[in-house]
């Protein structure tokens, strides 16, 4: 589905992506490791146009992406879920969602307000209250709601749970089996490595930004060092 090929990407004259490469197929998990600073978020912002590759390819089902305006990027069929929420806060649960609603007819089950408030009965509960007023794991249910109004074939998550509880934690790692099992395409970065390995298929490791490491979850999970060494802080 997502090809990157040789990325690299700068913010003004400074490098942040040297020659980056990675792929997710059709149902895969992937997750994208490394330590604060070391390409991730770059790296999905280069994905949907917020950042300009100055070499490398990018393609979306043959599609190519690179130097194309962020909401073609989202029509081909690619939903973000990005760190920080930003969730609409003067805007209601409800209205958060409708916002980004974009139908997709010829898709499989496409998303709607009922699919999202059965996937987080709290948001449901909670559809009248304005985005502003929603604790910080409800916003992120709200954040994976929106994209998933969207009806996109690859859902990409930056830091997907972090500064939450442990018990919403579980609940967004649940959120994300379920679509596993659905079929859904995910692309995930977290810090969660033992919870995240349980979902994800392979992962690939950034460090100053570059794929150190790829392999599925069992390779990582049997090496402590990996972990040690590109992960740890």
């Amino acid at each position: 589905m997502l090809v990157l090929d040789g990325i690299d990407s700068f913010y003004g004259s400074s490098q942040a992506l040297f020659g980056v490469s990675l792929e997710v197929g059709e149902g895969e998990v992937v997750g994208l490791l490394g330590r604060n600073g070391m390409g991730k978020t770059t790296t999905v912002h280069s994905i949907f146009g917020l950042v300009v590759p100055k070499r490398g390819r990018i393609a979306y089902r043959g599609h190519a992406l690179e130097r194309r305006p962020s909401h073609e990027i989202a029509r081909h069929g690619l939903g973000l879920v990005p760190e920080g929420r930003h969730v609409f806060s003067l805007l209601t649960v409800e209205e958060n969602l409708i916002a980004t609603a974009r139908p997709r007819p010829n898709g499989p089950s496409p998303w709607d307000l009922a699919k999202v408030y059965d996937l987080f009965p709290r948001l449901g509960e909670r559809r009248n209250q304005l985005g502003s007023r929603l604790s910080g794991g409800e916003q992120q249910m709200l954040a994976i709601g929106r994209a998933l109004m969207t009806n996109p074939e690859l859902l990409i998550l930056d830091e997907a749970t972090e500064g939450l509880a442990p018990l919403i934690r579980d609940e967004i790692w649940t959120c994300l089996g379920r679509l596993k099992e659905s079929g859904h395409a995910i692309l995930v970065i977290d810090k969660h490595i033992e919870r995240l390995a349980q979902v994800a298929d392979r992962h690939y490791i950034l460090e100053k930004g570059q794929v150190v490491w790829s392999g599925p979850s069992a390779d990582l999970l049997a090496n402590p060092s990996l972990k040690h060494r590109y992960l740890g802080v």
